[in-house]
């Protein structure tokens, strides 16, 4: 799945000029923690290891959207064709971080991976033509065996994810 993407990526990158994120960087968030105090990182992990395992969870990757519309974009997106065990999974993180005393989510949950950041005007004309002209949009399976906890710090082109725990499914 993720060759794939990155194949099509290398044919839209060079035609606008967005903040691309490096593949490394994919990842699918159940639950956006923020900041959160180094004092208590124990405490955040103790809770989400009693987090029920559901074994592991293949995803359908695919498509493009754009973020909030299309009419005003800041993200392109790629679709995450999620399977119930994935919005059983973000439930459970939501939780779980507000037993912790983080507040719930407001908007419902949307599985994606973010593909670019799009800052100020920006002629996506030609980007928009080459994801009509695909033959397909269709990346192929994710399937994750664990989910991780990310430190997240932001960098010259982009952020940088550092695994600070990891859970099994």
């Amino acid at each position: 799945m993720r060759r794939n993407l990155e194949l099509v990526l290398e044919h839209l990158r060079p035609l606008a000029a967005l903040s691309w994120s490096p593949s490394d960087n994919f990842h699918i968030t159940t639950k956006f923690i923020g900041a959160w105090p180094p004092e208590r990182l124990d405490e955040l992990k103790s809770a989400l290891r009693q987090v029920p395992q559901c074994g592991p969870i293949a995803t359908p990757i695919g498509g493009f959207g754009w973020y909030p519309n299309p009419h005003q974009p800041r993200v392109l997106l790629t679709g995450v064709k999620a399977p119930e065990a994935l919005f059983n999974l973000a439930k459970q993180m939501e939780d779980c971080c507000q037993r912790l005393g983080l507040a719930s989510e407001a908007r419902a949950y949307s599985p994606h991976l973010t593909l670019a950041r799009i800052k100020g005007a920006q002629n996506l004309i030609a980007l928009r033509q080459a994801i009509a002209q695909l033959p397909s949009a269709e990346f192929g399976m994710s399937t994750a065996s664990k989910f991780l906890l990310y430190q997240s710090e932001t960098g010259e082109r982009s952020s940088v994810y550092k695994v600070i725990g990891e859970f099994p499914l």
